[in-house]
C-alpha cells in the first residue's frame, strides 16, 4: 500500500509540472526553426541511427517498438521516418493531453495509450526495442523509476533492446528534475550490458551559440565535457 501511495502522489506531482511546462514546451525553443534545437535534434539522430546499425538493431520495418512517456510523438515519427511500419510502433503517456496531441500528429496505425509505465498493459517479450527518453529525470520517486525500469525490461524480446535518452547533470533552475548518472542506470536495470555514449552540448549553451557557429558546436560536442545527456543502449544478458 506504501508504494501505491507512493506512485500515486508521483503521477500527481508530474500532472502538476508539465501542466506548468505547457507554454515553454509550445515555444520555439522545442521548434525546428529554432538552431539550437535544430543541432540537438541532428546531432542525437546521427548517433543514435549509428549505434542501431552497429549493434544490429536495423533495418526497423519488422521491429516492434515501444516508447515509454511518448508525449506527442517526436520520437514515434521519427522511428516511422527511419523505417519502421506505423502498426508496428507503439506509444504510452501519462498525461491525455499529449496522448490527443500525438493522435493528431502521428499517422494512423500508430497505437497510442494514456497510462502510467509502471504497469504496462503488454504480454511478455512483447517489443524489439523499448524506448525512453527524458522520462527518468523526470520522476524523484526512486520506486516508480524502479518500477518502470521492471516493465521496460519485462516486455523486450530476447535479443532486442532499451534505448535511454536522459540527462546526467542536475539542473540548478528546475527543481523538478534530477540527473541520472551511470551508477543509477546501471542499478535500474540490474545483470545488463549497458553501453554509453555522453552526447547533446548543455542546451543553453548550444542555444546561445549555435546561430553564431555551427562548427564550434560541433567541436564543443566532440570534446563531450561541456555535454549533459547519456544516449544509452541496455540489453538484457544472456
Amino acid at each position: 500500500m506504501l508504494e501505491e501511495s507512493s506512485t500515486q502522489a508521483e503521477e500527481s506531482r508530474i500532472r502538476a509540472v508539465y501542466a506548468k511546462r505547457k507554454a515553454a514546451l509550445a515555444g520555439r525553443r522545442y521548434s525546428y526553426f529554432d538552431p539550437g534545437n535544430l543541432f540537438i535534434i541532428q546531432e542525437r539522430e546521427r548517433r543514435l541511427l549509428a549505434m542501431l546499425e552497429r549493434y544490429g538493431l536495423c533495418p526497423l520495418e519488422k521491429q516492434r517498438i515501444l516508447e515509454i512517456g511518448c508525449g506527442g510523438g517526436f520520437w514515434l515519427r521519427e522511428f516511422i521516418k527511419w523505417g519502421a511500419l506505423p502498426e508496428n510502433v507503439v506509444g504510452i503517456d501519462l498525461l491525455p493531453e499529449r496522448i490527443a496531441e500525438a493522435r493528431y500528429r502521428c499517422p494512423q496505425g500508430v497505437t497510442l495509450l494514456c497510462g502510467n509505465a509502471a504497469k504496462l498493459d503488454f504480454v511478455d517479450a512483447s517489443f524489439d526495442l523499448v524506448l525512453q527518453s527524458t522520462v527518468f529525470s523526470s520522476i524523484l520517486d526512486p520506486e516508480m523509476k524502479r518500477q518502470i525500469s521492471q516493465e521496460m525490461l519485462r516486455v523486450v524480446k530476447p535479443g532486442g533492446a532499451l534505448l535511454w535518452y536522459d540527462f546526467f547533470r542536475d539542473n540548478p533552475r528546475n527543481p523538478d528534475v534530477r540527473g541520472v548518472r551511470k551508477d543509477e542506470i546501471r542499478g535500474l536495470f540490474p545483470n545488463c550490458e549497458v553501453i554509453f555514449k555522453q552526447i547533446t552540448l548543455a542546451p543553453p549553451l548550444v542555444r546561445l551559440l549555435a546561430p553564431r557557429s555551427w562548427l564550434l558546436c560541433t567541436f564543443l560536442t566532440m570534446l563531450r565535457i561541456l555535454n549533459t545527456h547519456y544516449l544509452a543502449l541496455i540489453r538484457p544478458r544472456g
